[in-house]
Formats: structure tokens, C-alpha cells, sequence
């Protein structure tokens, strides 16, 4: 909800600019460019779920005051911008232990399993919370949706609170020392298994992965859509997402191949929803894209920490989401600005189209790195025992 009543209240204050919006978006995630590996490091030297619960409150009353402000008439465009900055910097924190104290929660064993379920339960909140986000837009307005939005925080504090810490799994805390970011970049830069994804996870996220901006251009600019709309977009793709995490959850230790696989479906299917003539059938692609989308993520967070020591996840997964969210502050105000200069289809069409050229060259990389010709590289059975 919270997305949805911002993108929709910078778009109320400029005018429908995309690309002011796609500056409020980067500027969300400019501190996971900047802070995520002290982030990671952060979630290394102490105790998760303390950290979360901090996080949390913060992201909480960052709601609490942009409704407020909005509900006023006092809110201006650089207070958005600078409420979205504070969040990212919160974020830059919170979503590297997040992601950590998953393991924690379930055991390393469980872990994919935990990973997939973990998304599967984000996605039906993004289900719901685009759709009912449009609805009270349209009946009561932007402010209420924040004011949802800050109270839900008070769930999520209870939830840690009521945790038993007995029976989770912590990891020894990480000693503050010199030069411990340095050693997580040798750390994956050392391992072809760790650098190769990411490389891939940046082309994808930076460029494919801004349907919070091109949704809402589709559906305002396009298709001539009011607030309502715009969340139907957004929950049909989360949707998509939801059935693609459900899938990954049955799956044991994510491959390679299913990576690069999922990365270049992701990618011609943007480009084809992109193409799409009228609003329906522009949300009829929106499923099996984020289908695509989701299946990706999940393969990526899974593998670099099944692939990741205990006492490196923390700063591993710091880099994963700087590589993950960090691209974001270039990709996009590039997006709004495409999308102001070329149209909104374009704006989903290039993404596509560099989602699936990164997907193709890192299949090819890897394919030479295990000694698979060329001319055998598309053969289902080379390819199987390439990245099984």
C-alpha cells in the first residue's frame, strides 16, 4: 500500500511526471547503493531480530509522518523524495538481516524451502495491499493508505517480540574488525558461483525489475486509468509472483540453469507485455511475467546463501541486495525518462530486451567456464549436465 499511495501522490504533485517518479523510486533505493554492505556487516556483528525490530519501528513512523503530511496539505515533492531516502536508508539495514534471519528461523536445511515460502507470503501482501491501496485512494484518499501502512508495522514488532529465541538458529556474531567489507568482495569475486549470478541479478534488476514505475505510466499515461486501475496492475502482477513462489517452494537446491532460464523468459516476457494493445490483455501478461520474475528471485536469494558461509551471509547478502536494489537510483529515472521520451511500451520493452541479452551472455559465460561448446550449448542434455 504503502508504494502504491506514494507513486500515485508523486504522480498528484507533478502532474503525471514519470520522471519524477522514477527519482522518488531511485532515491528509495540510492542507500542500498550506497550503505548495503555496512548493512550486511551490521547483521554480521549482531543480534537479527534486535536489528529488525529497530528497522521496523523506523520504516513504521517514516509511514506515520507522510500521512500525516499528506492529510494536512502540507506534503511537497522534496518531502517525498526525502521520506523515501530516510526509508531506503532503513531498508539498506533491514533487508540484508531480513534475509539472513531467515536461516536462522528454519535451519540451513530448510532453507530453499524457507526462501520460496518466505516469498510466497510477500507476494499475497502484494496481492492485497495494491488492490485495497487503489480502492481507498479512490474512495478516501492518499493518506489513509500510509496510516494502514504505519499500524501494520505494530504486527510486525509483535511477531519478533513473541518469538522464542531458543529455538531459533543464530550464527555466531561476526567480531568488528579491519577490512571486513573488503574480504566479502574477495569472498565473491574468489567464487565464479557468487560473481557470475550477480552480475546477472544487477542487469535484471537495474533494468527489467521497475514495474513500480512502468505500471503506473501504462495505466495513467496509456490506458487512461484512474488510482484503481493502477493496483489491479500492480496485484495481477504480484499475483504472477505469487503462483511463480509457490512453484519455487517445492523445488529442492536451485541450479544455474534455472537462473539464467528464468532470466531470459523474464525478459521476452516484459517485452511482449510491453507490445500489449489494450489494458486487459496488457494484464493478462502481467501474470506469467511475474511468474517468471519471481522464479528468478527466488533461485538467486537461495543459491547465494546456500553457497555462502555462515560467518559471510550477512555481508554476502549486503552485496546481494546492493547488486539487487542499488541499480535502482540509475534504473529508474533511466525508465521514466525513456518512457517520457519514447512512451510508456518502450520504457518495458528495453528492459526486456536487457534482462534477456545479460540472461543470454552470463548462459554463455557459463557455458564456456564448464567446457560446453558453443553449437552444444542449446542442447537440452548439455545443458542439463552443464548446470545441474
Amino acid at each position: 500500500m504503502q508504494r502504491v499511495a506514494q507513486d500515485w501522490l508523486v504522480l498528484e504533485l507533478t502532474h503525471g511526471s514519470g520522471t519524477a517518479l522514477g527519482i522518488a523510486t531511485g532515491l528509495q533505493f540510492l542507500p542500498m547503493l550506497l550503505f548495503s554492505l555496512w548493512g550486511g556487516a551490521i547483521a554480521d556483528r549482531y543480534s537479527k531480530r534486535r536489528i529488525l525490530m529497530i528497522t521496523q519501528s523506523v520504516m513504521g513512523a517514516l509511514a506515520l509522518i507522510l500521512g500525516v503530511l499528506a492529510v494536512t496539505g502540507a506534503v511537497a515533492i522534496w518531502q517525498v523524495y526525502a521520506l523515501a531516502f530516510a526509508l531506503g536508508l532503513a531498508t539498506a539495514v533491514d533487508n540484508p538481516t531480513r534475509q539472513t534471519f531467515v536461516v536462522e528461523m528454519v535451519g540451513r536445511a530448510d532453507l530453499p524451502n524457507a526462501i520460496a515460502l518466505n516469498s510466497a507470503i510477500f507476494n499475497l501482501a502484494r496481492i492485497a495491499g495494491p488492490a485495497i491501496a487503489g480502492l481507498v485512494i479512490g474512495a478516501v484518499g492518499t493518506p489513509v493508505a500510509f496510516f494502514v501502512n504505519a499500524a501494520s508495522f505494530g504486527a510486525v514488532l509483535t511477531g519478533l517480540k513473541l518469538m522464542r529465541p531458543a529455538e531459533l538458529h543464530p550464527v555466531e556474531p561476526v567480531p568488528r574488525g579491519k577490512g571486513q567489507l573488503r574480504e566479502a568482495l574477495r569472498y565473491v569475486k574468489d567464487r565464479p558461483s557468487l560473481s557470475m549470478p550477480m552480475v546477472l541479478i544487477f542487469f535484471v534488476a537495474t533494468f527489467g525489475m521497475n514495474f513500480q514505475v512502468t505500471n503506473a505510466l501504462m495505466s495513467r499515461q496509456l490506458f487512461h486509468t484512474g488510482a484503481t486501475a493502477f493496483g489491479l496492475a500492480s496485484a495481477v502482477f504480484a499475483a504472477g509472483a505469487l503462483a511463480g513462489a509457490l512453484l519455487a517452494a517445492r523445488r529442492g537446491r536451485p541450479g544455474a540453469r534455472l537462473l539464467v532460464t528464468a532470466a531470459f523468459a523474464f525478459g521476452v516476457l516484459e517485452i511482449v507485455t510491453g507490445l500489449m494493445p489494450t489494458f486487459w490483455s496488457f494484464l493478462a501478461l502481467l501474470v506469467p511475467t511475474g511468474l517468471a520474475l519471481l522464479t528468478f528471485n527466488t533461485a538467486a536469494n537461495s543459491a547465494t546463501q546456500l553457497r555462502t558461509s555462515p560467518e559471510m551471509r550477512g555481508r554476502v547478502m549486503g552485496l546481494y541486495m546492493l547488486v539487487f536494489l542499488g541499480g535502482a537510483p540509475l534504473g529508474s529515472p533511466l525508465v521514466g525518462w525513456v518512457a517520457e521520451v519514447f512512451g510508456p511500451r518502450m520504457s518495458l520493452v528495453a528492459g526486456g530486451a536487457i534482462s534477456a541479452a545479460a540472461a543470454a551472455v552470463i548462459g554463455l559465460l557459463l557455458a564456456h567456464r564448464r567446457g560446453v561448446h558453443t553449437r552444444d550449448y542449446l542442447r537440452p542434455a548439455a545443458l542439463a549436465r552443464m548446470m545441474a
